[in-house]
């Protein structure tokens, strides 16, 4: 019996397939992100990890916090620890920024928590590829923020954004202890 046309394949080969076909299927995931700056820098999250964007309402300071956590705010009917990502991560204001108030709040909801971060200037939404983001951890160090919580850069023309995974900022600091003792 001759089988002119089998080809002898290698589990290797297989694998090297089967991960082709993978990043294939990754390269045309979609993803919708919201980009927002701090310090003059633009960051991003999933849009799925935010509930919504508001104006900042007045925020009633909070004994014996730190100082990146500005106090408490009603939004929407629930009282939600107000957060400063630029003081939390030690971030120096722009300086166009300086004189500026905050005028947006990103909500962000998880299974255990709601919280809110303050924003400069209306968010904007980016409509990106999987592989537009570098995910090396060659450019992450470990500075005040843990390696799990930043995703990646996006790269996208020109631009550099720093992509952040708020959930896990939230659970793999004490931000989330402080967060739910806040609102309490």
């Amino acid at each position: 019996m001759e089988t002119d046309n089998a080809i002898e394949l290698t589990v290797e080969d297989i694998k090297k397939e089967a991960a082709l076909d993978v990043q294939k299927k990754d390269i045309g995931k979609r993803m919708q992100l919201i980009i927002f700056k701090l310090g003059g820098e633009e960051y991003a999250l999933s849009i799925d990890q935010i509930k919504e964007v508001v104006l900042t309402p007045r925020i009633a300071k909070m004994p014996q916090t730190p100082s990146y956590i500005k106090g408490v705010a009603n939004i929407r009917g629930n009282i939600i620890a107000i957060l400063d990502l630029e003081e939390k991560f030690g971030i120096e204001q722009a300086k166009d920024a300086v004189l500026q108030n905050f005028h947006y709040t990103l909500v962000i909801e998880s299974e255990i928590y709601k919280a809110g971060f303050l924003v400069r200037e209306v968010p904007n939404t980016l409509s990106i590829l999987s592989s537009d983001i570098e995910t090396s951890s060659n450019f992450i160090q470990t500075y005040s923020i843990d390696e799990n919580c930043l995703q990646g850069v996006v790269k996208s023309g020109e631009r550099l954004i720093i992509l952040i995974d708020m959930i896990r900022l939230m659970e793999s600091t004490n931000v989330n202890n402080i967060v739910t003792k806040a609102v309490k």
